[in-house]
């Protein structure tokens, strides 16, 4: 997969929610409410509720949370062993399956790399 199928998946979320936030503004607002709640700093940081979110996004099979939350997590200052690490975590719990929702979390770290210049 190459950076661009990423930023593609990336583009669907996106207007996903514009058109939902069109024809069902009362029940995203809310649920954009109750994101930025949740996403608050509070007890954890933003960059340890982005690896939750991603291994739970691993766990689910849900490669557009993988590349969501793999970009965010990375934003929020994490590094890519901490990514892996989190991802190893959804297969201990989740099993084999999360262990193939690893490859698009490979994908993902290494676009956002070649993106930003990285390693």
């Amino acid at each position: 997969m190459e950076n661009g199928d990423v930023m593609v998946k990336l583009k669907e979320i996106e207007e996903l929610l514009e058109r939902l936030g069109k024809e069902h503004p009362k029940e995203i607002a809310a649920f954009s409410r109750f994101l930025r709640e949740t996403l608050d700093n509070k007890a954890l940081t933003t960059r340890e509720k982005e690896l939750i979110a991603l291994a739970l996004g691993i766990a689910a099979g849900c490669e557009w949370c993988i590349y969501l939350h793999t970009q965010k997590a990375l934003e929020a200052g994490a590094k890519p062993e901490e990514l892996i690490e989190a991802g190893l975590v959804a297969v201990l719990m989740a099993g084999g399956p999360a262990l193939m929702h690893l490859i698009p979390l490979v994908k993902a770290i290494e676009s956002f790399q070649k993106e930003h210049g990285g390693e």
